[in-house]
């Protein structure tokens, strides 16, 4: 059965005779259904091997169920009417499956916490032989498991994984958080940490390597035909690896919480057009837009038209679509766009059609699983009636693929009929240069098992002078893979016409560094190439030379493209004695643009934070100086990266040289931006080793009693009182925080009195509570949070009424209800917690919002006040910290209301709480907004970010509760709830 237009019949109908009378396609394109229940069930992941075997994974178990349900299968086609028609179970007894991989003479399949071999010997159809590759993986919630294993063009295996997720409601059954990955074969052979670190992996199986990627994805990811890699998440459906994690690893100086970029360019949520009729949807389903995004797959098959060559599909489950997005190169990195304003590749009026994975075959065809349940979501994030309902597993039994091809296409003719696998070398090679990915990956991959290496001469002549830019790229890979790669090929491939060859030329060419050195010349000659993705790459590898022309390389190809932050960030990643190099450089060419402060700012701190203490000085009194253009900007950014860079360490030496210059320059130095920025590096330094230490504080004081002064010029000198014994000022501190003084001046005073040992402080804060303006409450709750004995008084207080519940935020909320100290954690939850039964009190309070009519500008009024410091509403308004509220506008009222009234009920993918305990023992919580090998940038309410070191970081925990607060009805009535709804759910 071909379809090319669907009728647009509403029906309740859900048989496969029906099935395809619900879509619509693209025009120009047909749909088949090739395999559909009882053949198959619950698909997720599919494989066609060498032969034209098609293997099918079924996941039955999501989202309960771990008895271990999970099945492989293996589909045929009988009779060649192009409709698999026999199956074969291939392999069961597994728990939640997510991913197949051709192997060897076998498969290999996550399902977590393992990674399987799976092999049948006898020929029989069935798995024999399983074997345990990988273990230690999170068992956690299904969406986020270790899953879609892929082999790469670098010839390893790639596997998408990411943190595991907090469950509260399912704790039992997916509260598993991992063990250290490795291989059970080789337990004492590189083990990574306890779940990977929540990061993706790549692995060996043959040699037992195994390593932590740079970055994570959620379900699925892929690569373009020349080896860059995309991922997904369920908000954000195409997401560039930029940095890789080798390069990464050579600087331990260099603090980098992002190495990824999202692609998309109309966002990250972006808005989807699905024509479903009765959508099914749960409680905290995002309608409208990308909320559940997976299975990303570049299309690199060669049969659709040319423009789909750059194209990249992507599942949407929840809005029942198949998303489709065109790449194209924009300097280090891609732009995906839409093809229409308001319309999707494939959709289905059908609110059961839930595409979780697509495959490209060795027809070039797009084939789509088809999990085809009732619910998608997870119980963790659903109404309790709909998990007790018995409709969690409607449609377990269902499950379809579809192929997807040009019109007027053959039915397939490939089920059980390939001969891949007898193919000759010389054959295997022939199709290293196929239109078709399938044909190059699976020739590559058997040519690398086999290692033929009567056939290296031809696969070099290949990789050099073939007339396929793809024979000469895979043919390079192969030779790689078959340990006969020499240094003349690479040679030859440095000099490929096509860019993209060139780029993995230069990958290729650091294997060859150590032992061939005649090859860094050859490098060092494309430094001018026409290509940014050839120098990003070049950049890379140079920082693996040690030489003066390679460092003049790095930099001639750092100031070429100094706009483009990743560029700097290659060249930063160099190690610390060649990145650092750069300093003079980039000081002399300076010029006061965004660039080369970003710049500045980078090399300073990871000066700072080698904590180099003869460099600082230098540094120090290079960023000190008076010039007499007048022009301070390079100054104030050294400074202030300095100031970031050892505040992220713990401090080593005694920098006393470096200390004097600094307190000199914050009285004397003429530019207000470096005088505080000079500032900001002594706090981390500290004043203990200044010499004339007494003067220095002498004349801080006379400028913070100056009341000819600016606020701002006064509060630098509080600022630099407060690096001594605040107690020997305290009276005339405590006389500034008074209403009559600038607010600068009251909060320097307050901030440098909360630093103050004795009690002395907290009854100044409980005394003048009732005349404190916002900004200075805010600052009070902050430094009664400091120490359990402020905080004893603190929770005192909430108790009396003398401090409000909802003045002390979210923040400070959560971080009273997770102390460390259990006497305080449990004070601070009666408190601040509702009794029992409450929150059904409020809800059934606020019910009269729903029907009550909102006003958008009353909304936007209420938003600004009660929302905006934590959320946006789109990118204008608000603070990007928890999600955007403008993804919410087709949810339904209720959900909305019950998210703000008891966010506790279950925490928003992504947005958990972390706690983050730093060596000094500073403690510090919010959102992991990104990560990397190196660092994690840690958001706080009001977006403020903090990037942290991970050598700075003693404990990572995560807590288990909202990071929005209860309460917050508090300062919403029944009629500004129904205005905020209205606002939140406008049209855009």
């Amino acid at each position: 059965m071909v379809f090319s237009c669907h009728s647009g019949v509403p029906s309740d109908d859900r048989s496969l005779d029906n099935a395809l009378s619900t879509f619509s396609l693209e025009e120009g394109f047909q749909m088949e259904l090739i395999a559909g229940e009882p053949l198959v069930s619950d698909p997720v992941a599919m494989e066609i091997d060498e032969q034209g075997r098609l293997y099918v994974v079924e996941m039955h178990g999501y989202p309960l169920d771990l008895s271990g349900s999970g099945r492989v299968k293996r589909l045929s086609d009988t009779n060649g009417d192009g409709i698999m028609d026999e199956s074969v179970v291939f392999a069961d007894s597994l728990l939640m499956p997510t991913g197949i991989m051709r192997w060897k003479q076998g498969l290999i399949v996550t399902d977590p916490p393992n990674v399987y071999y799976l092999e049948d010997s006898d020929g029989d159809g069935k798995a024999d032989i399983k074997s345990t590759l990988l273990t230690g993986f999170a068992l956690s919630n299904p969406q986020h498991n270790v899953n879609s294993p892929k082999l790469a063009l670098d010839n390893w295996i790639y596997l998408g994984h990411e943190p595991s997720v907090t469950t509260t409601i399912y704790e039992d059954k997916f509260g598993d958080k991992g063990t250290e990955v490795y291989f059970p074969e080789k337990p004492d052979l590189n083990r990574l940490p306890q779940n990977a670190g929540g990061r993706s992996i790549r692995f060996k199986p043959d040699t037992y390597d195994l390593e932590l990627l740079s970055s994570r994805t959620q379900f699925g990811h892929t690569a373009d035909a020349f080896g860059h890699r995309f991922l997904v998440n369920n908000s954000n459906h195409i997401i560039q690896e930029v940095l890789t994690a080798a390069y990464l690893q050579r600087n331990p100086h260099l603090v980098i919480t992002e190495v990824t970029q999202s692609s998309s360019d109309h966002g990250s949520g972006a808005e989807v057009f699905p024509i479903t009729i009765n959508p099914q949807h749960q409680l905290l389903t995002d309608l409208g837009v990308m909320t559940s995004a997976c299975g990303l797959t570049a299309y690199l098959g060669a049969a659709f038209p040319e423009r789909y060559d750059q194209a990249t599909f992507v599942s949407e489950p929840v809005s029942n679509i198949v998303h489709v997005d065109f790449i194209k190169e924009e300097g280090t990195g891609f732009i995906a766009s839409r093809e229409h304003p308001d319309k999707e590749f494939l959709a289905s009026t059908d609110a059961w059609f839930r595409p979780v994975n697509a495959y490209v075959g060795p027809d070039g065809a797009l084939y789509i699983l088809d999990y085809y349940r009732q619910i998608i979501e997870h119980p963790e994030w659903m109404a309790e009636e709909v998990v007790q309902s018995g409709a969690l597993y409607n449609g377990t039994d269902k499950g379809r693929i579809y192929r997807i091809t040009p019109k007027g296409t053959s039915p397939i003719d490939w089920s059980d009929k390939l001969t891949l696998g007898e193919a000759s070398p010389e054959e295997l090679m022939g199709h290293l240069s196929h239109k078709n990915a399938w044909w190059r990956m699976n020739a590559q991959r058997i040519l690398v098992d086999r290692e033929p290496t009567n056939l290296s001469p031809s696969l070099k002549d290949l990789a050099v002078s073939g007339e396929s830019p793809m024979g000469r790229l895979h043919a390079l890979w192969t030779l790689q893979g078959m340990g006969a790669l020499d240094v003349e090929t690479v040679a030859g491939a440095l000099k490929d016409p096509v860019p993209g060859v060139r780029e993995n030329a230069v990958k290729i060419s650091e294997l060859f560094l150590a032992s061939s050195p005649e090859l860094v010349p050859q490098l060092l000659a494309l430094k001018d190439d026409p290509d940014p993705k050839v120098r990003f790459q070049l950049l890379q590898t140079l920082g693996y030379i040690e030489s003066e022309s390679a460092f003049q390389a790095r930099k001639e190809l750092l100031f070429r493209d100094i706009d483009d932050k990743w560029v700097q960030l290659a060249a930063l990643s160099a190690p610390f004695a060649e990145s650092s190099r750069l300093i003079d450089p980039v000081l002399n060419q300076y010029t006061p643009t965004p660039a080369f402060d970003g710049m500045v700012q980078k090399l300073a701190s990871m000066v700072g934070a080698s904590m180099d203490e003869r460099t600082i000085f230098t540094m120090v009194q290079r960023a000190t100086q008076r010039n007499a253009q007048d022009n301070y900007n390079w100054q104030s950014a050294l400074l202030r990266g300095l100031a970031q860079g050892i505040k992220s360490k713990e401090l080593e030496g005694t920098h006393s040289a470096a200390a004097g210059l600094l307190a000199s320059s914050i009285f004397n130095h003429p530019s207000a931006e470096v005088q505080g920025a000079a500032l900001q590096v002594l706090e981390g330094i500290g004043l203990d080793n200044v010499a004339g230490k007494e003067e220095a504080l002498a004349e801080a004081r006379e400028i913070a009693m100056n009341r000819t002064l600016s606020g701002e010029e006064r509060s630098l000198g509080i600022r630099f009182l407060a690096l001594s014994d605040p107690a020997r000022y305290q009276d005339m501190l405590v006389g500034m925080v008074q209403g009559g003084e600038p607010l600068p001046v009251q909060l320097a005073a307050f901030r440098a009195l909360s630093k103050s040992e004795d009690s002395s402080f907290s009854k100044l804060v409980i005394d003048r509570w009732e005349s404190f303006t916002p900004e200075l409450r805010d600052a009070a709750v902050s430094a009664m949070m400091m120490n359990g004995k402020r905080i004893t008084v603190l929770l005192s207080a909430l108790e009396d009424g003398l401090i409000q519940k909802a003045t002390i935020g979210w923040r400070r909320s959560v971080g009273l209800m997770a102390n460390k100290d259990e006497t305080l954690r449990v004070r601070a939850r009666g408190i601040l917690t509702r009794p029992e039964g409450e929150s059904e009190k409020i809800m059934e309070t606020y019910q009269p919002a729903l029907a009550l009519n909102g006003t958008i500008d009353e909304g936007a009024r209420v938003f600004q006040r009660n929302c905006a410091i934590c959320h946006q509403m789109g990118e204008e308004q608000g603070i990007a910290f928890g999600p955007d509220l403008s993804s919410l506008k087709n949810r339904r009222p209720a959900s909305i209301m019950t998210d703000i009234l008891n966010p506790n009920l279950s925490i928003a993918d992504g947005y958990d709480l972390w706690e983050v305990e730093l060596q000094n023992g500073e403690l510090h919580q919010g959102l992991i907004s990104s990560e990397t090998p190196t660092a994690i940038n840690l958001r706080n309410a009001g977006g403020i970010d903090k990037n942290i070191s991970r050598t700075n970081i003693k404990t990572l925990k995560l807590v288990e509760m909202s990071a929005m607060p209860t309460g917050l009805e508090q300062g919403i009535s029944v009629q500004e709830m129904a205005d905020l709804l209205a606002y939140i759910r406008k049209a855009e």
